[in-house]
């Protein structure tokens, strides 16, 4: 019989599974449950969105593209990107069109890593960058936030982290799990520090148009950033796109020339229909994607607002659509708190160290949920947080 310790690899072994997907799936398994765990807009893609696509099928455009994608694609996102920056990318050979933003991340860091290279990450985070650097060989270095920062990066918390083995900065804003985001004068400092190094930047901009009375600064967008700089943005969060899995990284040709042999090896091209569909969600849905973030600002501040109500200090999020907050005055660790909470109340949320150690003490609420869906798990939040503090009022007694 086949001893599968033996011959399965012993990289893949070590990693840990999401966090996220942990309590989704529990949450699966049961019924009346409230799941505020995952990214998942709750608005359809865009009408022209999904008619594009349903006319590459009549059409039967749907053969391989070009490994880089459409030509008629990657024009378009180089002018989003120079109306939303602007900055200039070569469509030719600036840009790839990835399957989603999750292998623009994977291809750029696997382009740019070799063993013992150390890469920057910027806490709490999205959970896939750590076990993809440790995949490439990396080593990921961890760089937390505070929130006396608002969760924003500081030249203070980066610059005691550079030695001459760091190859790589992940900087992730607007920021998940935070809902932090970096302004022009936030990102100066940074770009001034990073200036005259050879340390490259891994800048996720997926939720870039998920902003608050405020909009999104790039750090391309300051001087000597665009070629120090890999660009990773989507379709998934701004348009609702989540299942058509269509994403795109931009870079200087050098760079852009090594990670696409990544992508044709281990990918070849994105879907065709997918591809097609996003022309026009580039092209037209600026309106629909400005009717989602008004939605989302209402779900943000009623969560925050009520969040503090009840007693769980809440950071006010400037982007995504997410809330980050502190559940430290009821003792509980954030995976205490998240299993009590999913099995007493049937609400499903993510404890804050699946983000990295310096989450813990909170939890992450996705507001990509209805604004009846937020109230009632609202409600059973605050039944839960009076159960839990009642019990270390009598605790305290007994003492």
């Amino acid at each position: 019989m086949i001893d599968y310790d033996k011959v399965l690899s012993d990289k893949i072994k070590k990693i840990k599974p999401s966090g996220i997907r942990k309590f989704f799936d529990i949450a699966g398994t049961m019924e009346n449950v409230i799941s505020l765990g995952v990214g998942e807009p709750d608005f359809q893609t865009p009408w022209a969105v999904r008619k594009a696509a349903i006319q590459t099928l009549e059409k039967r455009r749907i053969i391989y593209s070009a490994n880089k994608g459409l030509e008629q694609l990657r024009v378009e996102i180089s002018k989003y990107l120079h109306k939303k920056h602007s900055i200039e990318y070569d469509s030719q050979g600036e840009i790839i069109v990835t399957v989603g933003g999750s292998e623009a991340i994977d291809i750029s860091i696997r382009g740019v890593i070799d063993p013992g290279d150390e890469v920057l990450i910027v806490e709490p985070c999205f959970v896939c960058y750590a076990p993809l650097v440790q995949l490439a060989g990396g080593i990921p270095v961890s760089v937390p936030t505070k929130i006396e920062n608002n969760f924003k990066l500081t030249v203070k918390d980066l610059s005691g982290k550079i030695t001459d083995k760091t190859k790589l900065l992940i900087l992730p804003f607007p920021n998940n799990p935070t809902g932090a985001i970096m302004t022009r004068k936030d990102l100066e400092p940074i770009a001034e520090l990073l200036k005259d190094t050879n340390i490259l930047i891994l800048s996720d901009e997926i939720y870039s148009e998920l902003t608050y009375g405020r909009k999104h600064c790039s750090i391309i967008e300051l001087d000597g950033m665009k070629e120090r700089t890999i660009l990773v943005n989507g379709f998934s969060k701004a348009f609702a796109m989540t299942g058509w899995r269509l994403g795109y990284v931009t870079a200087p040709s050098p760079i852009i020339d090594q990670i696409i042999k990544i992508h044709q090896y281990a990918i070849m091209c994105s879907p065709t229909v997918s591809q097609y569909a996003a022309i026009e969600a580039l092209s037209s849905c600026e309106a629909e994607v400005q009717k989602m973030v008004d939605e989302y600002n209402i779900r943000r501040r009623f969560l925050v607002s009520e969040l503090n109500r009840i007693g769980l200090e809440c950071f006010k999020p400037e982007g995504a659509f997410y809330v980050f907050p502190s559940i430290k005055s009821t003792g509980l660790s954030s995976e205490e708190f998240c299993e009590r909470l999913l099995f007493e109340e049937n609400v499903a949320v993510v404890p804050g160290d699946a983000f990295g150690e310096s989450g813990e003490g909170y939890i992450r609420i996705s507001y990509a949920y209805s604004l009846k869906h937020l109230m009632e798990a609202v409600k059973r939040i605050e039944t839960f947080v009076n159960r839990v503090n009642g019990e270390i009022k009598n605790e305290r007694n007994e003492a």
